[in-house]
């Protein structure tokens, strides 16, 4: 039974040993010259404006909610493509009404205006 198991275990104890190596040698070897400029908080290349306490817009959260939702659709969607032929009539159907939820999600959103950026 180990040996099935051995390689794994190898590989997860020389990702562990690499992962730790690179942060101890870093630490040791790396340089250590701080600086205001480079202590300070830096966001896409801008200075930073205003608190970073500032609230968010619940927009901002409804899109990223339905990018989310989308993006598991998508991985719902390639499984059942590939196996379409076998699942017959009824894959079919249990994919038109997943699709079918999800699409009065999406008009649900769409008429709240939770697209709609400002």
């Amino acid at each position: 039974m180990l040996d099935t198991y051995l390689p794994i275990l190898v590989l997860i104890s020389i990702a562990v040993a690499f992962a730790i190596g690179s942060v101890v040698f870093s630490r040791l070897i790396g340089q250590k010259k701080p600086s205001a400029v480079k202590l300070a908080p830096y966001e896409c290349g801008m200075p930073l404006i205003g608190s970073a306490r500032e609230r968010v817009s619940v927009k901002f959260y409804l899109v990223a909610v339905t990018f989310i939702v989308f993006d598991i659709e998508v991985a719902f969607l390639y499984p059942w493509a590939v196996v379409f032929k076998q699942l017959g009539w009824y894959g079919a159907g249990a994919m038109g009404f997943f699709i079918f939820v999800l699409v009065i999600g999406l008009i649900y959103e769409w008429k709240k205006g939770a697209l709609e950026w400002e």
